[in-house]
């Protein structure tokens, strides 16, 4: 597992953030995701369901798709992936087939979320891989361009 600073947390999931706002402005949950090694991104992505009009474009999974070609390899070992939010069900068992070690993200996800909130799968001891997770950097960024996204949606 790999050690960051305050600063450095905070650094990737602005990272993170930025990926959100492409989402946004694509008119696409705001989500956005970043995944590090030896201090570089390695990985981004951002929730596009719509603009490729394919179901399991969210964040996680674009942002794993571009570091197995970084790496040329599907094994993240030493890896740390950066979410703004909590990942869901599909994102978090794709997290452990990827063998990422270690997820820091910002805020929790109450209706979906799969690593703490209503499932845990990232941390169940029956499952072979667990994965080391954090939450609550940036926390409160992340959560509120989700809330203005879904109370903008709600208005329309």
């Amino acid at each position: 597992m790999m050690d960051y600073t305050k600063e450095e947390k905070e650094r990737f999931m602005r990272e993170a953030l930025k990926e959100a706002h492409i989402a946004l402005k694509l008119e696409e949950i705001p989500i956005g995701c970043v995944i590090v090694k030896d201090g570089e991104i390695i990985g981004r992505g951002h929730n596009a369901r719509e603009e490729l009009q394919r179901a399991v474009m969210h964040a996680e999974i674009m942002a794993i798709e571009e570091a197995n070609s970084q790496t040329s390899s599907w094994r993240l070992l030493d890896a740390t992936l950066f979410v703004t939010i909590e990942p869901c069900v599909m994102c978090s068992g794709a997290i452990g087939l990827a063998r990422i070690p270690q997820v820091v993200f910002g805020a929790t996800n109450q209706k979906f979320g799969a690593a703490g909130s209503l499932y845990d799968i990232l941390t169940d001891e029956r499952l072979n891989h667990r994965v080391a997770v954090e939450s609550g950097i940036l926390e409160e960024e992340c959560a509120q361009m989700m809330q203005e996204f879904f109370r903008n949606r709600r208005k329309k």
